[in-house]
C-alpha cells in the first residue's frame, strides 16, 4: 500500500467513518455500519470490499455475518495515522457511535475469535 492510495481510501467520508469505527469497536459488520452511518446496504458493502481491496480491512466469517476489522498487518506509518485520526478527532464518529450503541438485535461474536 502506498501513502497515495491509503490517502484517497481516506478522502471519502464512509470509508473514512467506516474505519474510524471499526477501529474503535475492534470489528463491526455491514449491518452495524449501517444503523452506525445511516446508509443503505449497497454503499457500505462497495466502500468495505474497496477497503479490503487496498488491504485496509480484513473480514472472517461467523455464521450468516461477516465481521471486518483494520488488517493487522497494516504498516505501522498507516496505523500511526489511523489511532492519531481516532484520538485527535473523535468527535468525527460520536453520533455514529451512539447510533450504533442504540441498535438492538447486534450479532453476537465468538467468544475466543481472533
Amino acid at each position: 500500500m502506498t501513502p497515495l492510495t491509503f490517502f484517497k481510501a481516506l478522502a471519502d467520508d464512509t470509508r473514512l467513518r467506516s474505519l474510524l469505527l471499526i477501529q474503535s469497536e475492534s470489528e463491526l459488520c455491514v449491518c452495524e455500519l449501517m444503523t452506525a452511518l445511516d446508509e443503505i446496504q449497497p454503499k457500505i458493502s462497495r466502500h468495505l470490499a474497496q477497503l479490503r481491496k487496498l488491504g485496509l480491512l480484513v473480514d472472517r466469517r461467523q455464521g450468516q455475518w461477516v465481521f471486518y476489522r483494520i488488517n493487522p498487518e497494516l504498516p505501522s506509518w498507516a496505523n500511526a495515522i489511523l489511532h492519531t485520526l481516532a484520538t485527535e478527532q473523535a468527535g468525527l464518529i460520536d453520533s455514529n457511535l451512539a447510533k450504533l450503541l442504540q441498535m438492538g438485535d447486534r450479532p453476537e461474536r465468538a467468544k475466543n475469535c481472533c
